[in-house]
């Protein structure tokens, strides 16, 4: 485990962490100082230089780095990342419950849960520290960008793995609602069960040979024409594991833009939602041993067409 960082979180984000990598101790160190592995380690646009000279680095007990100092192997250092201009999501987020422990919303469209890559300052987790008053609070789990719905955050850190042991050992019982293409020669109920990998690079998840480790029940809801509304009940949690298996019977999600083809969509674009909502979820609370059941109140839009 690495130390807890020095600084605290700025406007809901925490701050970033750099580790130098061990070495062999009869070996020269590759970089005679911290400021030459830091300028090797990030990528020509970070200021590196200007952040050294505003002691933006600092070790683990909050002291700024100038640079100078002698390379040292297995270091930390933190700092607050230089943030840009992100699109602003359009949507707002829903706290469905709150209590001391827990706080659950109802996540829209396009909104990440976690600052990961182009997506910082446009997640859940830095609006809601942002607008609740809540620096310490923390995913119990996660969906994906495209996909609304049901999300538990925990409020108190001394809760955090309780809650997120929760999901981490199935415990949780998770329904998801999604718009497809409806095929007359499928029989629902139908459970799928295959191998799903997404290598690392690649946009797409993908179903290879080999031991499964994805499994989704389908329920079919309701038929309107050429579409239908179908009820999922994953069993595992891989990567795209809902999209990726209606995809593979020929059915893929309404507005999905990477199954079954990668569809370029502007970043700013928020005008075709994924029509899949994390639905309900249930569970036993491990703190109090109280259920513990929500749902989405997202609506999903039948396309034109549906009859």
């Amino acid at each position: 485990m690495p130390p807890r960082s020095p600084l605290p979180p700025r406007d809901g984000l925490d701050a970033a962490r750099v580790r130098t990598p061990d070495r062999d101790p009869d070996a020269e160190p590759p970089w005679a100082t911290m400021r030459d592995f830091l300028l090797d380690r990030f990528p020509a646009v970070v200021p590196v230089e200007q952040m050294l000279a505003d002691g933006a680095f600092v070790d683990r007990d909050g002291r700024p780095w100038t640079g100078a100092e002698p390379y040292r192997p297995h270091t930390f250092l933190w700092f607050h990342r230089q943030l840009v201009a992100e699109p602003v999501v359009p949507f707002e987020i829903e706290v469905l419950h709150a209590d001391e422990r827990i706080v659950v919303v109802d996540k829209p469209h396009f909104l990440a849960t976690t600052p990961r890559g182009t997506h910082v300052t446009q997640t859940v987790l830095v609006r809601l520290r942002a607008s609740l008053g809540l620096p310490a609070l923390a995913p119990a789990h996660r969906l994906d960008r495209l996909t609304a719905g049901v999300l538990v955050l925990t409020a108190d850190p001394a809760h955090r793995a309780a809650y997120a042991g929760v999901f981490q050992e199935r415990a949780a019982h998770k329904t998801y609602e999604a718009l497809a293409g409806f095929d007359p020669g499928l029989a629902f109920p139908l459970r799928v069960r295959n191998r799903i990998e997404k290598r690392r690079g690649h946009l797409q998840a993908e179903v290879v040979a080999g031991e499964p480790n994805a499994e989704t029940l389908l329920e079919l809801v309701e038929q309107r024409g050429r579409y239908a509304r179908y009820r999922l009940t994953p069993v595992t949690g891989r990567t795209h594991q809902l999209r990726v298996h209606l995809a593979g019977l020929g059915l893929p999600i309404l507005g999905d833009p990477l199954y079954p083809v990668v569809r370029d969509v502007a970043a700013d674009d928020f005008s075709t939602p994924l029509a899949l909502v994390a639905r309900s979820l249930a569970f036993t609370d491990p703190v109090d041993g109280t259920p513990r059941e929500f749902t989405s109140r997202f609506a999903l839009d039948w396309p034109s067409g549906a009859e």
